[in-house]
């Protein structure tokens, strides 16, 4: 019977290979921000770890931006991927579940999570999508959907469900207003919404200050 951490080490090389080097900020280093901060978040709690870094190195690896919108692509996928280790099924379940479930979803679409373990990869997948790096990340993936970077002629959109978000083509400022200025406040745990709060203002900051200079105000 294979140990717990070598299925993470196993899973560990798996997806670096299938990430590395991928542009639009979804790439391994993603992975290991998000996996890091999962451990980090789990610390205080009373969690199964092992659920909580599958799902965190799993989160990506087939995300239904990259599928058409397809949603069931991503756990499936995981699913063939523990199954091919023998993995427990109660874990496995859990794990797919979190992948499934874990993706913002539009301003007006409600994304719980039912387990704690759930919540916390979400905190850290979050958090990585906040602050210096959430803004780089943005703007990566904007280069790589062809999307302008500002339009003052197309205002933001509170999306009302999961289709009209994910087939928004609006430019990356409106990203912040759609969906990264919202995620302070939808976050799980007291450990993720103290680290949010530096990265938030930041983002505020950084924002004012690309329209100041886009309206010549500096």
């Amino acid at each position: 019977m294979i140990s717990s951490s070598e299925i993470i080490e196993a899973t560990t090389r798996h997806v670096r290979k299938q990430l590395e080097g991928e542009g639009s900020g979804h790439d391994w280093w993603h992975i290991q921000r998000v996996w890091d901060l999962s451990k980090r978040l789990s610390k205080s709690e009373s969690v199964d770890i092992l659920v909580v870094e599958l799902a965190a190195l799993l989160h990506d690896i087939t995300d239904h931006k990259f599928h058409d919108g397809d949603e069931t692509v991503g756990p499936k996928v995981a699913r063939e991927w523990l199954e091919s280790l023998n993995v427990n099924k109660r874990v496995i379940n859990h794990v797919t579940e979190i992948i499934k479930d874990l993706s913002f979803k539009g301003a007006g679409v409600h994304t719980p999570m039912r387990t704690l373990e759930g919540k916390i990869v979400q905190d850290a997948d979050r958090l990585d999508a906040i602050g210096a790096i959430g803004i780089a990340r943005a703007f990566a993936y904007g280069g790589f959907r062809h999307r302008e970077l500002y339009n003052p002629e197309h205002s933001p959109t509170m999306h009302n469900s999961f289709n009209a978000y994910k087939n928004d083509k609006g430019h990356t400022i409106n990203h912040f207003y759609e969906k990264l200025f919202l995620l302070k406040d939808r976050l799980n745990t007291d450990a993720a919404k103290k680290i949010a709060e530096s990265r938030h203002q930041f983002m505020e900051e950084y924002v004012q200050r690309f329209l100041d200079e886009w309206n010549g105000k500096t």
